[in-house]
């Protein structure tokens, strides 16, 4: 069997390029309404994802392309015209949800693979066999499928692609099926305008229906994240899923992530799917290293457990949390500056984050700084905090509109970062 394929978000050019350098094997994104990710589609013009399609093609890598949404008739002429427009860049494939979508693009572009969205929600082999006579080349699972049902599809579809969700947001209704955003905003989720209502914080009440009294039931001021879903993380599972031998591509979750989300999430599973292969196998560091970012908390989900099983998957506290580590800069595509993301400041030193395909740095001790390495991690500290046109600051902050200059040429989209 071929080696798993590792799917990373790509929210906008820029973390495109993080994910690909970070070990992803494709990405995925889209450009305007017709994906559910309506509010990253909006950072690629046609032009730009033409320029994101050949660069992912540069690296040998691949894009995806999500046409997700389920459109009104009113969109469908428009709809038609996207798909045109999409495949004369020549993706890799459209992700699609909704029947009539994948009937138009096969229609239109027979010759671009159709990858079946988990918002079609497909939990058993009948379905699934209704796609694949439809010519889906893969289908992504609805989250709430076992692993033990996967199994079943394959052995009856051997020829249909699997691929999982292992990393990233839950959502609180069946498969993204909500409807709490379009009754208090107007907005819809499943045509890419989710507010994320969900991870509001609500006060509960009971009302006795013969007087008309309400009585608060939450007593905290703050109310409850009653619908909060924790994050999705089946790093420390990797191993039992490919040992299944049924899962083609591992998928990461991104809407609305960071840069540094996008690195670290890509690099984490990175390993841990490189070490399956290599006969090893550390669930701890793989969870120590995702920790770092920001999270609801964690939970392993459906994949490997029963719904009925599972009673830790919300998160009634807060919408989201700090992670361990708090991001101070991010090192320019030049390699040779950064831009501050927090508070850089002379004689502090920050570890550094390197790409995957970095394995080690030049260790430098000039006038503007330090890049050494202690037990294994790389640092800097820098002693003059310069600006790539010679202005010298004391500090640096984040929203600062200035390069900083570094010691010495360092990988591109490097973080440097920080134990909290």
């Amino acid at each position: 069997m071929a080696k798993v394929e590792l799917l990373s978000p790509a929210g906008n050019f820029e973390k495109l390029k993080i994910a690909l350098a970070y070990g992803a094997d494709a990405v995925y994104g889209g450009v305007s309404h017709f994906s559910l990710r309506l509010r990253s589609g909006k950072e690629f013009t046609y032009e730009s994802f033409q320029d994101a399609i050949d660069y992912t093609h540069t690296q040998g890598k691949k894009l995806y392309v999500t046409i997700n949404g389920f459109p009104f008739n009113s969109q469908i002429t428009l709809l038609e015209k996207h798909i045109e427009k999409v495949s004369a860049m020549k993706p890799d494939g459209f992700i699609v949800a909704a029947p009539g979508v994948i009937r138009l693009a096969k229609s239109i572009a027979p010759n671009i693979p159709i990858h079946l969205s988990t918002q079609a929600n497909v939990l058993n082999y009948l379905d699934a066999q209704v796609y694949y006579e439809m010519g889906v080349k893969r289908i992504v699972a609805a989250r709430e499928v076992s692993l033990k049902d996967l199994e079943q599809i394959k052995s009856r579809l051997p020829e249909l692609e699997i691929e999982v969700f292992v990393h990233g947001s839950m959502c609180f209704a069946y498969s993204g099926r909500c409807l709490i955003s379009s009754v208090q905003s107007g907005r819809v989720a499943n045509r890419g305008s989710c507010a994320n209502d969900c991870r509001f914080p609500y006060t509960l009440y009971a009302q006795n229906e013969e007087s008309g009294t309400l009585f608060r039931i939450d007593e905290d001021a703050d109310g409850t994240h009653i619908m909060n879903a924790k994050d999705l993380n089946l790093s420390s599972h990797i191993k039992e899923i490919l040992d299944s031998g049924v899962v083609d591509a591992l998928k990461i979750e991104g809407r609305t992530k960071s840069d540094y989300y996008a690195g670290i999430t890509a690099k984490t599973y990175r390993k841990a799917i490189d070490d399956y292969y290599m006969g090893v196998f550390e669930p701890f560091l793989y969870e120590r290293e995702l920790a770092t970012t920001k999270h609801r908390g964690f939970t392993d989900g459906y994949l490997v457990n029963r719904p009925y099983e599972k009673n830790d998957t919300q998160n009634l506290k807060d919408s989201i949390s700090e992670g361990t580590h708090q991001v101070f800069a991010e090192v320019a595509q030049s390699g040779l500056t950064c831009m501050a993301k927090d508070k850089l400041e002379p004689n502090v030193p920050f570890e550094l984050v390197l790409p995957t395909c970095k394995e080690s740095v030049v260790l430098v001790d000039n006038d503007i700084g330090k890049v050494y390495c202690e037990e294994g991690v790389f640092y800097i500290v820098f002693k003059t905090l310069k600006s790539s046109s010679g202005k010298v600051f004391e500090a640096v902050h984040s929203g600062n509109v200035h390069e900083i200059t570094l010691p010495a040429p360092l990988p591109a989209f490097t973080f440097l970062r920080k134990k909290l």
